[in-house]
């Protein structure tokens, strides 16, 4: 199999790149008026321009090309069939059939429509029964709180999400997500919550998870505790899972087990009954919309030609600057508070998916794959990490994200935010030039040896690469079409880099590491043997920590 890096395209794309090394953005906007409209693109309910980005209409064409060489079409073709593209697991990958309500799906030949609408109704379901307080706790009170208990993909999205829609919370519901097994996180969590009126979501595929079975344990022990009996557990937890014997053996009534499949990955699993605590917060009808926003974004993502094809075009500016023009970080900038966990759920999205090294045919890829990705909301991040993106030595790519009305309107903050979010793409294209940093400090009357001094630290390099996404507001389908976009455009840069977005082997080695060490570590006030088995860091480290919890009281 040829490396996609030995393509032609990959060389004329390389060449390009060489030759636009002189060439400023500036430049390109003075030269083409129209680069603005025939660079962005508008699909299910958002508008993206990628103007700002060091492209032209020759490297656009080279970069459809390399998409055609990396067989992008007939790759998303397989997806949507159900084929089995994750294929160091032999599964179909099919998160698009979760949010299609009409659909005929067939995973690896086996229809899985029919079962996506029967856990819909379920869920829908169960959220009335809790809504209009059919479903009550043990003390006969209404549930009005959800501690969700998960990791990764069934903690990432479903807080992100129902963070994003706090407009659409229900009044007097309240969720809560844990995820870390470290203790502090579970116990500061129970400090708020009534055990009377408490609803747990455990959700674990396998319900083997160690770090959600070890939190919704010692959930269960303080509810025990708290005054319920082993009879009301049931009343209490629900699981999302595939494993009816693990959760009835924890207590779990099996008709509150609600169930996914193994073509769900665990990033693209919040469509899925994983999103069970959004419906609870915002409503059933809310988490459809969610659902009807993805699809509106998958319809798009299937059907449009790749040369308007909002995921495709993102991909491969993506890929133009991570892999033509040297950049290895890439910011996600929402300007809206409510997307303060977007960043988060995209670095799991982006970095498990294609932090990879190894490709589809088990050799080494021998070009760079998946950025870092990290990001915060605006104006926030001005004031923390964009001094790097402006000044620094490293070029880091970027997208900005807005709404142009807010949920929430507030004097003239919203006014303000866009202003900024606006400004801050024209910055990062744009620059400032050493003369022009000289004009504005003779204007402000500074005296000429203070210009020469001061002038070079007020030089922007600009060129600094940007994508602008926004939408008319954040709503439950304008979310949902965000994130598919996102999903789509993860999907498409796998493909060009040759690898395989949905397995995660790289998470697997640190676990097994750490069941060994487990026993080695002593509880507190018990001493231990000095370790030896591991590496001369490692086991001094363990012997230390083992010391102080040796002598705590």
């Amino acid at each position: 199999m040829t490396a996609i890096s030995e393509t032609a395209e990959w060389k004329a794309l390389e060449r390009d790149g060489a030759d636009l090394g002189g060439v400023s953005m500036r430049s390109l906007f003075a030269k083409d008026h129209s680069r603005f409209a025939r660079f962005s693109l508008e699909a299910a309910g958002l508008f993206a321009d990628f103007s700002k980005n060091k492209i032209t209409d020759d490297i656009v064409q080279h970069l459809l090309a390399l998409a055609g060489a990396a067989g992008v079409e007939q790759r998303r073709a397989a997806m949507f069939g159900g084929e089995a593209i994750n294929s160091t697991e032999d599964r179909a990958v099919l998160h698009p059939a979760l949010r299609d309500p009409d659909g005929d799906y067939r995973a690896m030949g086996e229809p899985v429509s029919g079962l996506v609408r029967a856990q819909l109704e379920k869920m829908k379901s169960f959220c009335g029964q809790v809504h209009n307080g059919a479903v009550k706790g043990y003390t006969g009170k209404s549930l009005d709180t959800v501690v969700n208990i998960g990791i990764g993909g069934s903690d990432l999205g479903p807080q992100m999400a129902v963070e994003a829609l706090r407009p659409y919370w229900i009044d007097g519901r309240r969720a809560f997500f844990v995820s870390n097994v470290d203790g502090q996180h579970l116990a500061d969590t129970l400090a708020q919550a009534d055990p009377e009126t408490t609803l747990f979501v455990i959700a674990s595929k396998t319900f083997t998870t160690l770090e959600t079975l070890t939190n919704a344990t010692s959930a269960r022990e303080w509810f025990l505790k708290s005054g319920g009996a082993a009879s009301d557990v049931a009343k209490h937890f629900v699981a999302l899972s595939t494993n009816a014997d693990a959760v009835a053996a924890f207590g779990i009534d099996r008709n509150n087990m609600f169930e996914f499949w193994d073509w769900v990955g665990g990033r693209y699993s919040l469509w899925s009954v994983i999103g069970l605590s959004i419906a609870l917060q915002v409503g059933f009808d809310n988490f459809k919309k969610l659902l009807a926003g993805a699809h509106a974004m998958d319809a798009h993502f299937r059907d449009a030609p790749i040369a308007e094809n909002m995921p495709v075009m993102l991909a491969l500016v993506g890929v133009w600057n991570r892999n033509f023009q040297g950049i290895g970080a890439h910011a996600v900038l929402p300007y809206d508070q409510h997307l303060l966990r977007l960043p988060a759920y995209l670095q799991q999205a982006d970095m498990e998916s294609n932090g990879k090294r190894i490709s589809v045919d088990g050799a080494a890829v021998t070009h760079e794959t998946g950025p870092i990705i990290f990001g915060e909301p605006g104006t926030n991040g001005q004031h923390a990490f964009y001094q790097l993106l402006h000044q620094g030595t490293d070029i880091v790519s970027a997208d900005f994200i807005a709404p142009a009305l807010s949920q929430s309107a507030v004097g003239d903050h919203h006014e303000k935010l866009l202003a900024n979010f606006l400004a801050q793409t024209e910055a990062l294209m744009r620059g400032k030039k050493l003369e022009e940093a000289r004009a504005d400090l003779t204007a402000a009357g500074i005296g000429a040896s203070d210009v020469d001094r001061l002038a070079p630290h007020k030089v922007f390099p600009g060129d600094r690469p940007t994508n602008s996404i926004v939408m008319e507001r954040l709503t439950p389908e304008t979310l949902g079409a965000l994130i598919a976009l996102y999903e789509h455009k993860i999907f498409v840069q796998g493909v060009i880099w040759g690898i395989n977005s949905f397995d995660q082997w790289g998470v697997e080695l640190g676990k097994a590491l750490a069941k060994n060490i487990l026993p080695e570590l002593g509880a507190q006030g018990e001493t231990k043997a000095a370790a030896k088995t591991h590496d001369a860091s490692t086991n001094g480290l363990l012997n230390w920590v083992n010391t102080v919890r040796g002598r705590a009281k």
